[in-house]
């Protein structure tokens, strides 16, 4: 894991220096500095508590630090989602364990809330002498007040009721202990689930609390299959997808953050706290193959029951399966290094993409692979939903970008008809459901015959971004072999991975989704490199015979990861700072399958999206 380091920049501390914390329900992020800077609950989506990643003045954070900070570093408790901050002062050095605390004796594996609605931290000092400041300053100010051993304090803006407590007095949220040697403060900032008062309890919660939280998580971590290569990138990435998890009902959010720019200064901050229909598929593929599977399957269950709550189908949904708010614009908030706009809302939910049709069939397809059966009402939606795909794919739609101009006829979004189409047609055959798998199968096949013929550029030598001329490259189509619509060493996704990787190269391994110049998003400004699309080149070079390429990409991305293991959505090429939201759920799922088709490969298996291994 890379162990850089990076100095603060416009006042606003790296992306890559903050590391999550969460108990399936909410989640915040803790930077190296010892301030929890962007934390929402009740809920992932939640308005946020604090947000100063997004307003170093204004946006609100719970600091607990030494002053005369002068250097620190982060880690992982092992196998968990407990972190460890050590921060060296000019007198001391303290310790700050930070956990969301789970239940005694909790399964995270059984989709029930585990967490206790408490955020605790724990401050030891380990050397030296310190004075150690505790700031819980929430966005948009609280009122407070003093009770025994702490202060309620009442958040207007969050509608939340919180309860602050500490192992010794507190003059308010605000004020500053001495601490010596082999002392500690333990600092408990309470919550409860839904919107109302602070929930009643004993002040503060004991270390054995911790403890029980540490033993949850490693309980759930035993379940995951780790022979790989990088084995602990993968047990990190899955441990992140859990934290993103939620928890009640399985849905997983895209990131835990808002608005951390895709180009800073530009207008790309995007809400990324909900769960998209698109990630269903691909998540739950990789999180099966390392011995996930209650989290694929309640993933499943809740994508198939948010298709079934609406007369129509959306992109992504809330956590509680409804649609996400209105897209909003914080005017209060300045951004991540002063980069507005700070957008709440996503609305993209309003978005038309095709693609959805084969995401969600795919999903189906999974969910009957793992020998669950299908609902007559469920089944008689999805093979009305693989109906909607023969047509669907002509019209144009926003496609998997989600671009913000006039639709196109996406050839990822036509490819995703074909996958819906596909497997309805293979769910008829294997699991005896009524249908018409033989047209279904035939307009697959003729779909496939049209995207490789419609989609191809001569003069570029590659499949193109749409169906028809004019089209540019499109990273997009390095996931057809993985959507099993082409094999990886087709002839034409032979050339397509090649151009891409010329001309959507962004060096050191990197590559743009598409370049804005050649493919109009409605946005005209540049981003950072998509670190998902470079995964997806490992599997198309493993999917071609060249596994030694593929391992030294592989090797490269991994040199990427925060000190933590922790991937963005995108890497600035020119000084590789992350960029988007963080960390990215997608990322992490690139990760597990590039580590799962290698370790495949070093076993002597064929490459799985090769013509010799195609699923039958």
């Amino acid at each position: 894991m890379n162990e850089r380091s990076r100095l603060p920049r416009d006042g606003y501390l790296p992306i890559e220096d903050h590391g999550l914390i969460g108990d399936g329900r909410g989640c915040a992020l803790v930077g190296r500095d010892g301030a929890v800077s962007f934390m929402c609950v009740p809920r992932f989506d939640a308005p946020p508590l604090f947000c100063s990643l997004l307003d170093r003045h204004g946006g609100g954070s719970f600091l607990l630090a030494p002053r005369g900070l002068r250097e620190s570093r982060q880690y992982y408790v092992e196998d968990t989602g407990v972190l460890v901050t050590e921060l060296h002062a000019d007198t001391g050095v303290v310790e700050v364990t930070d956990a969301f605390l789970l239940e005694a004796g909790a399964h995270l594996e059984e989709h029930a809330p585990a967490g206790r609605g408490e955020l605790i931290r724990r401050a030891k000092v380990v050397h030296g002498s310190v004075d150690l400041t505790v700031a819980v300053r929430p966005y948009g100010g609280a009122r407070s007040e003093r009770t025994a051993g702490g202060c309620r304090l009442v958040c207007p803006r969050q509608s939340l009721e919180l309860r602050l407590n500490a192992s010794r007095p507190l003059s308010g949220p605000r004020c500053t202990l001495p601490l010596g040697e082999g002392e500690e403060l333990r600092v408990g900032l309470r919550w409860n689930g839904q919107w109302g008062r602070a929930a009643p309890g004993p002040d503060p919660p004991a270390d054995n609390c911790i403890s029980n939280t540490v033993e949850a998580w490693r309980r759930w971590s035993a379940h995951i299959v780790h022979d790989s290569p990088r084995a602990a990138l993968v047990r990190r990435s899955a441990i992140t997808l859990k934290l993103l998890d939620h928890v009640e009902n399985g849905a997983i959010v895209a990131a835990p953050t808002s608005s951390l720019p895709e180009c800073v200064g530009g207008d790309r901050n995007w809400d990324y706290r909900y769960a998209w229909i698109r990630d269903a598929a691909y998540t739950v593929f990789a999180l099966r193959r390392i011995g996930l599977t209650s989290e694929a399957g309640g993933f499943l269950h809740w994508a198939l029951t948010a298709a079934r709550r609406e007369g129509r189908l959306r992109v992504l949904y809330a956590v509680d399966g409804r649609p996400p708010p209105v897209e909003v614009v914080d005017e209060e908030l300045e951004g991540y290094r002063r980069s507005p706009p700070v957008r709440w809302g996503n609305a993209a939910a309003e978005q038309v993409q095709h693609d959805v049709y084969g995401e969600l069939l795919d999903c189906a397809f999974q969910w009957a692979a793992t020998g669950r059966t299908l609902s007559d009402g469920l089944w008689h939606r999805l093979a009305d939903l693989a109906e909607q795909a023969r047509t669907a794919w002509r019209e144009p739609d926003h496609g998997i970008w989600e671009v913000r101009t006039p639709g196109r006829p996406f050839t990822y979004s036509a490819a995703m008809c074909q996958v819906a189409l596909d497997r309805a047609a293979r769910l008829v055959t294997r699991s005896g459901l009524p249908g018409d798998a033989t047209t279904w199968a035939a307009e697959a096949r003729h779909l496939t015959e049209t995207i490789i013929r419609d989609a191809w550029d001569e003069r570029m030598n590659s499949l193109t971004e749409h169906l028809g001329r004019g089209g540019g490259l499109d990273a997009s189509l390095l996931a057809l072999p993985l959507r099993r619509v082409l094999p990886a060493d087709h002839p034409r996704m032979v050339a397509t991975t090649q151009a891409i990787a010329e001309r959507l190269g962004a060096g050191d391994g990197l590559l743009y989704r598409y370049l804005p110049q050649d493919s109009p998003d409605g946005l005209d400004e540049p981003e950072g490199a998509f670190l998902l699309c470079s995964f997806w080149m490992v599997d198309n070079l493993a999917g071609q015979g060249r596994v030694d390429e593929a391992s030294e990409l592989f090797e490269k991305l991994c040199s990427y990861a925060s000190p933590l293991g922790l991937f963005a959505e995108q890497i600035d090429p020119g000084d590789l700072s992350f960029l988007g939201n963080f960390p990215q759920g997608l990322s992490h799922v690139g990760l597990i399958s590039n580590a799962v088709v290698l370790a495949r490969a070093q076993h002597g298996v064929r490459p799985e999206l090769s013509t010799h291994a195609w699923f039958q």
